[in-house]
């Protein structure tokens, strides 16, 4: 399963930001608490409804995103 089987974009939900599996935890929460220092086993611990399945999807669509970057320099 990848990323987008777990992502989900939702207009009404959380502003229409990426959210995990339909629920208010966003992509931007998970990569929040993981570049603060928080291991995938505490954010998993914290979050039990979450899967490291979840927070690997997290971790693609934010290097998709980053890939797929348009930079433009004058």
């Amino acid at each position: 399963m990848g990323y987008p089987d777990i992502i989900t974009i939702e207009p009404g939900k959380r502003g229409g930001k990426p959210c995990i599996r339909g629920m208010r935890i966003t992509v931007y929460d998970v990569l929040e608490y993981l570049a603060s220092g928080m291991s995938q086993e505490e954010v998993l611990k914290e979050f039990p409804y979450l899967t490291e399945e979840d927070i690997l999807a997290c971790l693609a669509y934010a290097a998709d995103r980053e890939k797929n970057l348009l930079v433009i320099t004058e």
